[in-house]
């Protein structure tokens, strides 16, 4: 059997515009060919992101918890930023983010995976690293909004993968990067 893999599919696009612009990310109608006819589809286009699952010394992961208003929840996350500097490799906006938000930089970094985060609704795609090698720097950058009131904690992993799998936290990147950072380690000490 072939390698297991998502496929590419270029479809005629017979038209597209722009719906709703937003601040952010805007929502785009395009109308495609597909099979004997056509469909119309809304999605959110949006810019992508990187996220870092920061695992220090002691085998915690750096959790940051805010404020996210579509869900009403102040709900625990990694660090991520959107994918908004032109030019600006992945693995830079990860880095960039992690200073950022909780003022670190690591050592080492290793790609962990990439992600379409809701494929039937947006074009979101999320690109996660693991951080290790964790030192503290200070920087003045101005936490506003969400980030203003943001609670951090550095939490042993096995606990994290114990809460996503009660459904106790439901952010999917920050599920997908524990989950993927877990069996990174764990191969890890397999192959040690």
């Amino acid at each position: 059997m072939e390698q297991l893999r998502d496929e590419p599919v270029d479809l005629e696009v017979v038209s597209t515009e722009v719906v709703y612009e937003g601040a952010v990310w805007d929502v785009r109608s395009d109308t495609v060919r597909y099979g004997d006819g056509e469909m119309t589809r809304q999605y959110v286009e949006h810019p992508g992101a990187a996220a870092v699952v920061a695992i220090d010394d002691e085998g915690r992961v750096v959790l940051i918890q805010q404020y996210r208003h579509p869900i009403k929840e102040r709900d625990w996350e990694i660090p991520a930023g959107l994918l908004d500097v032109a030019g600006e490799p992945p693995i830079e906006t990860a880095k960039r983010e992690l200073t950022e938000e909780v003022d670190l930089e690591a050592d080492r970094w290793q790609h962990l995976l990439s992600m379409h985060t809701t494929p039937g609704g947006n074009d979101e795609v999320v690109h996660l690293f693991l951080a290790r090698g964790l030192r503290t720097v200070e920087t003045d950058y101005e936490r506003e909004h969400e980030e203003s009131d943001m609670r951090v904690e550095r939490v042993p992993l096995a606990d994290v993968i114990d809460g996503v799998i009660a459904g106790r936290l439901r952010n999917g990147i920050l599920a997908a990067g524990a989950l993927a950072a877990a069996e990174i380690l764990r191969r890890e000490a397999a192959s040690a």
